[in-house]
């Protein structure tokens, strides 16, 4: 259920964006919004997308990782009825009125909530007496709840401040962290499936000071500090590149369904030495550089790339299919990786209209390009039964 929402998701909230973007540089008219479209667009891509490939995998993975009982259905549905409806609400709102946009994200709390409550009931019964990734993802998830109730507080009250904690604490302390702790969980673990000999690399420290820093990041910038960012950044990009040299990023080549998800992971060094440059420069010059380059290496580039990953693994996997990506899965997903590096080029060269379309235009086609299709393949197969006939 939250896959296919969080599916189509990946087209609605683009459809939106680009007719925005397309209206910027004069294509079309913009659309008329209750609120400003990029703030519109922070709460769809921050807090109504991401977190529903993220909810449904944590649904199903957290009582086998803990040996603990799956969640009833009625406490799921429940979750995605109101998540789904609020996201309705909202888009309506966005049109229409900013108080019906106000309910849609309040109702789409009640349903991030009622999913944590849902985890958490796994959590407190379950009798793995190992539940340290469970704890920092629990972490994570109540942080994103207090950035989309800053985000609704914003919608009724017009405080800037709680707009930019929304934003931040979105970002650095509820995506990056479920992102990167996901990651230092299951991609040695699957590298270790099918890459023999392999060394498992997961230092919990390690994973703790990644963490740390991406909480710093977030406080620092909701308290308006960008220019202090950069030591954090620096820090946070060492220990994810150490990773990836460890997890052997380039052997994993060897089968896609396991590069994909190495590759996706490689983008969160990328972003972070972006982040540091910017974050260094600024705090010399006073002046930033790259622009919003680093927000989509790290948006485009790692988190989608590492849903769009993780989502076909878990997809292939609980409809019963095999465990590879063919070539179409495979051109998706570097259309991706495309989408992100035509973006960061849109950022660092503004001007930049090759063929006539802003490069920002040209990101926003090849997102709907190739998510699209990736969406086209692999949302009828939530609405199906398993092919090899087990439950589900």
């Amino acid at each position: 259920m939250m896959f296919l929402a969080g599916a189509l998701q990946m087209v609605a909230a683009l459809l939106f964006w680009g007719v925005e973007l397309a209206a910027r540089y004069g294509m079309m008219p913009a659309p008329r919004t209750q609120i400003p479209a990029a703030f519109a667009h922070l709460f769809l891509m921050v807090y109504g997308l991401f977190p529903l490939f993220f909810l449904g995998f944590l649904m199903t993975t957290y009582p086998r990782w803990m040996n603990g009982e799956a969640i009833p259905r009625r406490r799921y549905v429940r979750s995605f009825l109101l998540l789904t409806g609020g996201l309705a609400l909202f888009y309506a709102g966005l049109f229409s009125a900013r108080t019906l946009l106000g309910a849609g994200a309040a109702l789409y709390l009640a349903g991030w909530v009622t999913a944590l409550h849902a985890l958490l009931q796994v959590f407190a019964a379950a009798p793995a007496r190992d539940k340290f990734y469970e704890r920092l993802l629990n972490a994570a998830l109540v942080a994103g709840a207090a950035g989309m109730a800053a985000y609704v507080l914003w919608v009724f009250d017009g405080r800037v401040g709680m707009l930019r904690f929304a934003r931040e604490a979105g970002l650095w302390w509820f995506l990056v962290p479920v992102a990167v702790t996901v990651a230092h969980r299951m991609i040695p673990y699957f590298s270790n499936v099918v890459l023999r000999p392999y060394t498992v690399y997961q230092p919990r420290r390690a994973l703790l000071a990644m963490l740390g820093c991406s909480f710093a990041h977030g406080a620092l910038a909701a308290a308006g500090l960008h220019r202090w960012t950069w030591p954090a950044d620096l820090v946070f990009f060492a220990l994810a590149a150490n990773h990836s040299r460890h997890w052997e990023l380039l052997r994993s080549f060897r089968v896609r369904l396991l590069a994909v998800l190495h590759v996706a992971f490689a983008w969160c060094p990328v972003a972070l030495a972006l982040y540091t440059v910017q974050g260094f420069w600024l705090w010399e010059t006073g002046r930033m550089v790259l622009g919003l380059a680093p927000l989509h290496a790290l948006g485009i580039g790692f988190l989608t790339g590492l849903v769009v990953a993780m989502a076909t693994r878990v997809t292939l996997g609980h409809s019963g299919r095999a465990l590879t990506a063919d070539t179409f899965t495979w051109i998706c997903f570097w259309g991706v990786g495309l989408t992100a590096l035509v973006r960061i080029a849109g950022a660092i060269a503004p001007g930049a209209r090759p063929g006539g379309l802003a490069l920002n235009v040209l990101a926003a086609l090849a997102w709907l390009l190739f998510l699209g299709a990736w969406v086209l393949r692999y949302a009828p197969l939530y609405l199906r039964r398993r092919v090899d006939g087990k439950p589900g």
